[in-house]
């Protein structure tokens, strides 16, 4: 645990010392998509809210697609610096002068440089013993065969060109227990594969005992077909250049024990198993740069030693997540599944993060998993980047925490089945730019207080009895509205203390709207159908207009909403003053749509 909560600190000092300064919370983020256009047209002129089923909506946020590429080039904006948890980690802080070719086409046994080489078949062991400053330059191809590495100091492993199968084992064997650095030769591609049984019961198709640091801009393919692809009994680092895949049938993609550090390159993963993770750790994950992408196609599976149902995940930590810098494109397809889970404290300051599951939830034995975009189970914090999240099966949630949640700024778009954003406790909202939009259930809900400050924040619910906006009033919580520039389509929760002045009106449906205050233009486009009466709040006295015309502008939630557009045409709205309670526009049994699909 200590060494856990080091490794967190460490991770967001880096942050804090590498961040930008800047007053726009989505500096940070990067998009492989193309920024969506601006729709131009008024949309609908349903009134009144939306009867039928459920909410929906448009845009690139209800269809961006999350797919393994191999190609397109590693991003290079929205990076935060390299974390290393210590300097010897840093390949530039060491120096490996002493060269030992290995050849695993032709392997030959010998004695070089203090290193033993023994060869039994096409299986090779190399032994640097107390031999400083090794680096073992790797070719050649074996079918049936394996590398395996032992030593008492820390050594380098050029892989250039290498294609290792071995049918019962695992291909590469790194037993030291000291610092690997594998060097991926530039611009070759290397594989390693091992087969559905094992002799020893090997825990990854490439296995390392000490920690795993990834260098060189060449490509790997790992394949588990027995365990997990790629295991670490310590810690795991992806650097700048890296393009690795890794696929696992049996378990996981990549597992770590102690930690993995993503400062940059390719890294895609695929997994099938059931209740498998693409990348699971039992410490914390950090991401800083490049892209990485990972899809879990198993199912929910019942866990016959912790006794409870368990989903897939794309990521899955024990301890710690943050992400500064760089891209996650992550996606769920089978019961039960979640793009991130987290087992303590959730932080984003940056990057962007796209994730999709469509699995509905999984049961077995009176227990249930659940889909979730994200899942904390400690406080979530989101203070940058960019978070698109779309779930589409029974029950799934797009981003909860079971503790405390507080959005300060990036950019956050949840588009959910159920509840769009949730927590467990308390909410804060200050700042950035938040879209929740909850098909058969809330928009925002907090089971403890929920405050808005600041921030634009634009909610849709499914219908009555679902709001907008939700804070358990049986349990005594309350939704406080203090500031921001606030859109709730369905309504707020009744009993919602208003410090900052709000509007009522009835609304349209698939209709871009204008509201303007002061200096500024807020453009968002109605859902489909949802829940009666549209309420708005602002730093100042509104206006608002229906079915206009917008251009230009900031597009953010995927072309549902618009800061700074120009906007022309349309109609003037009549506004009511809205001050909570059952005028219309609240919670607590007004009529609205019910459930229903997309």
């Amino acid at each position: 645990m200590k060494k856990t909560m080091i490794l967190s600190m460490l991770a967001a000092l880096t942050w804090l010392n590498t961040a930008c300064s800047s007053d726009d919370p989505l500096d940070s983020y990067t998009n492989r998509n193309t920024q969506p256009t601006n729709n131009t047209s008024g949309g609908g002129n349903t009134s009144g809210g939306a009867s039928g089923s459920g909410s929906t909506a448009t845009g690139d946020l209800t269809t961006f697609a999350v797919k393994i590429d191999k190609t397109t080039a590693e991003p290079t904006s929205g990076t935060a610096s390299a974390y290393y948890p210590e300097e010897e980690d840093n390949l530039a802080n060491n120096s490996f002068a002493t060269q030992v070719a290995i050849d695993l086409t032709n392997p030959t046994a010998k004695t070089e440089n203090g290193v033993t080489i023994t060869v039994n078949g096409g299986h090779v062991t190399a032994d640097h013993g107390s031999e400083k400053g090794i680096c073992y330059y790797v070719t050649g191809t074996t079918s049936n065969g394996s590398l395996t590495i032992l030593g008492e100091k820390k050594y380098e492993v050029i892989l250039n060109g290498v294609d290792i199968t071995n049918p019962d084992s695992a291909a590469l064997n790194l037993l030291s227990k000291k610092r690997a650095f594998v060097m991926l030769a530039d611009g070759t591609t290397n594989k390693l594969t091992d087969g559905t049984s094992s002799k020893n019961d090997h825990k990854g198709a490439l296995y390392c005992k000490g920690k795993l640091l990834f260098n060189g801009k060449g490509a790997l393919e790992v394949y588990g077909n027995y365990n997990n692809g790629i295991h670490s009994a310590d810690y795991i680092i992806f650097n700048t250049g890296n393009n690795i895949y890794a696929k696992s049938t049996a378990n996981h993609g990549i597992k770590a024990n102690d930690g993995v550090f993503i400062n940059g390159g390719i890294l895609n993963v695929e997994v099938s198993a059931a209740a498998a993770k693409g990348i699971n750790c039992e410490s914390d994950i950090t991401v800083n740069g490049g892209r990485t992408t990972v899809i879990t196609t198993g199912d929910g599976a019942w866990d016959t030693e912790d006794l409870e149902a368990k989903g897939a995940a794309c990521l899955k930590t024990d301890s710690v997540f943050t992400i500064n810098g760089g891209e996650l494109w992550l996606m769920s397809t089978g019961s039960g599944g979640k793009g991130i889970n987290v087992d303590m404290e959730g932080y984003f300051n940056g990057g962007s993060t796209y994730i999709v599951t469509t699995g509905s939830q999984f049961k077995s034995n009176n227990d249930t998993a659940s889909p979730k975009g994200i899942k904390v189970d400690g406080d979530l914090d989101i203070a940058g980047g960019r978070i698109w999240v779309r779930t589409s099966g029974t029950n799934g949630e797009g981003i909860e925490t079971k503790s405390t949640l507080t959005i300060s700024g990036g950019e956050v778009a949840s588009y959910a089945y159920d509840d769009a954003i949730n927590s467990k406790s308390h909410m804060n909202i200050t700042g950035g730019y938040v879209f929740a939009l909850g098909q058969h259930n809330d928009g925002i809900d907090a089971n403890g207080n929920c405050y808005i400050k600041g921030g634009f924040v634009f909610a849709s619910s499914s219908g009555s009895p679902e709001v907008a906006i939700d804070a358990n009033t049986e349990g005594g919580y309350k939704l406080y509205v203090q500031g921001g520039t606030l859109v709730a389509v369905g309504g707020l929760e009744d009993g919602t203390q208003l410090s900052q002045a709000c509007y009522q009106s009835s609304w349209s449906a698939n209709t871009w709207y204008a509201l303007k205050y002061d200096s500024t233009t807020f453009a968002f486009k109605t859902p489909s159908s949802g829940g009666n009466g549209l309420i708005i709040s602002t730093p100042s006295t509104p206006t608002l207009q229906s079915g206009v015309t917008v251009t230009g502008g900031t597009s953010y939630f995927g072309g549902l909403g618009n800061v700074g557009a120009t906007v022309s045409g349309g109609s003037t709205v009549t506004l009511s003053s809205y001050t909570g309670g059952m005028g219309g526009m609240g919670g607590g049994g007004m009529p609205g749509g019910g459930p229903g699909g997309w």
